[in-house]
């Protein structure tokens, strides 16, 4: 169990990082309103805070795209419920998905079976995108990589979209329809 402070720079990690992957220690101190020494009392260094995002950010997201691929037996609702999910968790999206697909990427001691529990959740989301296009739904064009690729790409536009104030209450909207628009829907 996390304390709240102890949290609190967990989460300005994961944006901090999202932004500069390279950032500072002091700019997620920063971030999160606490001296870099509190930051060391919760975290050795670098390596364990960033375990620590992974840990956070792959449970929200494991949660949020298995209740969006359970949501629905319609595929096309599926998808939708997919980005909207990814929206929802946010820079904590963005910097996981970010992190699982660097090359360099490599499943660090215990964390193997986190990142099979992710793959097999990809996966899932795949064969949605997979069987659309078998419906005819979806241009057999396009790979189900780069639909989802795409997909990622929406939901980092939507995050900054958000964050420059920029859409107000009709960003969901806004990103399905360019999503859907631009696989063929």
């Amino acid at each position: 169990m996390t304390s709240g402070t102890e949290q609190t720079i967990v989460e300005a990690a994961i944006l901090v990082f999202n932004e500069d992957y390279s950032a500072p220690l002091e700019k997620v101190a920063e971030r999160a309103g606490v001296t870099r020494r509190t930051l060391h009392r919760y975290f050795a260094g670098r390596e364990e805070l960033l375990a620590c995002c992974a840990r956070d950010m792959q449970r929200s997201c494991r949660l949020a795209l298995t209740q969006a691929l359970a949501s629905s037996s319609d595929p096309v609702v599926q998808l939708e419920h997919i980005l909207y999910a990814g929206i929802d968790c946010g820079a904590k999206y963005a910097f996981f998905t970010k992190l699982h697909t660097r090359p360099e990427h490599q499943h660090a001691p215990g964390q193997a079976a986190d990142c099979a529990e992710y793959d097999a959740l990809q996966a899932r989301c795949r064969a949605v995108v997979t069987r659309l296009q078998q419906e005819g739904q979806i241009s057999a064009h396009l790979s189900a990589d780069w639909v989802l690729l795409l997909l990622s790409g929406v939901v980092k536009t939507t995050i900054e979209a958000r964050a420059a104030g920029a859409a107000g209450p009709h960003l969901q909207q806004f990103a399905w329809f360019s999503f859907s628009k631009g696989i063929g829907l």
